[in-house]
């Protein structure tokens, strides 16, 4: 029994759509074991934009930190491409991760049985489904490094820096290490050792801390086979570690594998395990009010909440079931339908997987 806070920044577009059907799982998990989750709904991106001339409120930074965890939908759209570069919806998202420290991106990447035909790899390579998980660093590298312009040997030139301190490099590590304990205990640190002085300390420092997890199977892979093996035989991977840059890269390869982009959550987490948590899809403003977005990759983001920071496996897994069985029943939003399935929008879909819950 517990009683959790949750900051619920719906946010632009499909945004609104999607985070009430999760509210809505939420609230019916909270009813069936017990548990009290409280929502607190503020403005970040465009809308807030509309409402208080900025992207992120402090109100909505106040409201965020104080909660246990915040719940995310989509920044962004067409209306608001002429803001000042400072205030574009999008910098909201990064405010919110520099804030709240949330130093660990978490992307999972599934193919159900039942969408298997959306896969673009042969049938035989991922026969039997797949389930990766890949943990990325989000808040250091070569995209927060030194950077600038200087004469070079010839000429003027650009350079941007990779940078990693062994503090950054630990802490990404220690929650890729206790995922993994949480799922098939085979953890892949992907780096480019045999080039960068700092995929060397990445390594340095795993080797340090893998004897804190003896049941931890621990390999190291250079990111150009990472990459090539994604698409040869990604079911030899389960949890994969790697820094900014290259987990930027890796988990956009992952999920395209999918071939649901519609389906996929994601988690970004700080020490403490407190996280953010949202689909991986943009606010598709096109769609928006129309009942037509897909809400399962929000619903399937808050099964992550449970998960993640609030030790609630069971609850995720009722969450996870009841996706599963709703896909296996033929039901399909728009942007995963196919001959044969039952058309859906996004309420109906909702409704059909708390019926499962």
């Amino acid at each position: 029994m517990g009683n959790y806070n949750i900051a619920v920044v719906a946010g632009d577009g499909i945004g609104p759509e999607v985070t009430k059907e999760a509210m809505s799982v939420l609230t019916a998990i909270g009813e069936k074991w017990g548990h009290t989750f409280t929502f607190n709904e503020v403005l970040a991106g465009g809308c807030a934009i509309d409402a208080y001339g900025e992207c992120l409120p402090e109100s909505t930074l106040d409201a965020c930190k104080a909660a246990d965890a915040v719940m995310l939908g989509a920044v962004g759209g067409p209306k608001w491409d002429n803001v000042a570069n400072a205030q574009r919806p999008e910098k909201a998202l990064l405010g919110l991760r520099k804030e709240l420290d949330l130093f660990s991106n978490l992307r999972p990447a599934k193919i159900y049985d039942a969408l298997a035909d959306a896969c673009p790899l042969k049938a035989e390579i991922v026969e039997g489904g797949l389930d990766i998980l890949i943990v990325r660093e989000l808040t250091g590298g070569i995209y927060f490094g030194e950077r600038g312009y200087r004469e070079g040997k010839y000429g003027n030139e650009a350079y941007d820096v990779e940078t990693y301190s062994e503090m950054e490099i630990s802490r990404i590590l220690k929650n890729a290490f206790e995922v993994a304990m949480q799922r098939g205990k085979k953890l892949c640190c992907v780096d480019k050792a045999n080039v960068l002085e700092s995929s060397r300390l990445w390594r340095k420092v795993a080797e340090e801390m893998k004897s804190d997890y003896p049941e931890v199977e621990l390999s190291y892979m250079y990111i150009d086979n990472a990459a090539m093996q994604m698409v040869r035989n990604p079911k030899q991977f389960d949890v994969i570690v790697t820094s900014n840059m290259f987990g930027d890269i890796l988990s956009d390869e992952a999920s395209m594998i999918t071939g649901s982009i519609g389906l996929l959550p994601s988690a970004s987490l700080n020490g403490t395990n407190k996280g953010m948590y949202e689909p991986i899809h943009g606010s598709a403003p096109d769609i928006a009010g129309q009942n037509k977005a897909n809400p399962v990759a929000a619903i399937l983001s808050v099964a992550m909440m449970l998960q993640y920071t609030f030790h609630l496996s069971a609850e995720a897994e009722a969450i996870e079931n009841a996706v599963t069985a709703v896909l296996e029943a033929g039901y399909r939003t728009g942007d995963i339908y196919s001959e044969g399935m039952i058309a859906v929008g996004t309420k109906e879909m909702g409704a059909e997987i708390l019926a499962r819950i």
